[in-house]
C-alpha cells in the first residue's frame, strides 16, 4: 500500500493511502492533536468525511487497527489440515427459509456441500447437532466447508438459492 505524505500549511499533515481500485483513504493530522478522516471513491471524486477523533481516540483506534488487542488470522496466508476447507459462523435471521427447519429437513449439506458442526444458541453451543435439531431464528451456525459451499449455505440462509421444498411432485 503506498502512503502518500504532505505538508499543510496552518493545519498540519496530510496523509494519503492507495487503498486500490483508485480509492483513496486521507488522513489530516491538525497541529493541535485532532484527526479527520476522509474517504475518496475514486480520483475524480470529491473526499466524503468519514470521522474526527481526538488524540488519545485516534492512539487507541490506530493501535486496534495496527493488532494490538486483536491479531487476525489472513487466511490467504494460513495452512491448516482441514484443506479448502475453512470454518465461519453464519446468523440465522427470524426470515431465514431455514428457520423452524430441522437440520434433516433443510438438507444442507446436500444443497451446499457444507457441514453444520456446532450450533450456537445465545450462551449455549451445540456441537454436533443431530439431524432432529430445529433452526431457530437468532442462531449461529458453526459450519465448515470451501469458500464456495459456505456462499451457497450463505444464499440458502438468506433465499437467496433454492432449498428443499415441501412440494413432493418433485421427489
Amino acid at each position: 500500500m503506498t502512503v502518500y505524505e504532505a505538508e499543510v500549511p496552518g493545519v498540519g499533515k496530510k496523509f494519503e493511502l492507495d487503498a486500490g481500485d483508485g480509492e483513496r483513504l486521507i488522513v489530516i493530522i491538525h497541529h493541535d492533536g485532532k484527526r479527520e478522516v476522509y474517504r475518496r471513491p475514486d480520483e475524480n471524486a470529491d473526499s466524503e468525511k468519514l470521522f474526527t477523533v481526538a488524540g488519545e481516540q485516534a492512539r487507541k483506534l490506530g493501535s486496534i487497527l495496527e493488532g494490538a488487542y486483536f491479531q487476525p488470522v489472513e487466511l490467504d496466508d494460513v495452512q491448516v489440515p482441514l484443506g479448502d476447507a475453512i470454518i465461519e459462523w453464519l446468523d440465522v435471521t427470524a426470515d431465514s427459509p431455514l428457520t423452524g427447519q430441522t437440520l434433516r429437513d433443510a438438507e444442507i449439506r446436500q444443497h451446499t456441500g457444507a457441514s453444520v458442526i456446532a450450533i450456537q444458541r445465545g450462551d449455549q453451543t451445540r456441537p454436533n447437532p443431530g439431524p432432529e435439531f430445529t433452526i431457530e431464528a437468532d442462531d449461529i451456525l458453526v459450519t465448515m466447508g470451501t469458500r464456495d459451499e459456505l456462499q451457497a449455505l450463505t444464499d440458502l440462509l438468506s433465499g437467496d438459492r433454492e432449498g428443499p421444498t415441501d412440494d413432493a411432485e418433485g421427489a
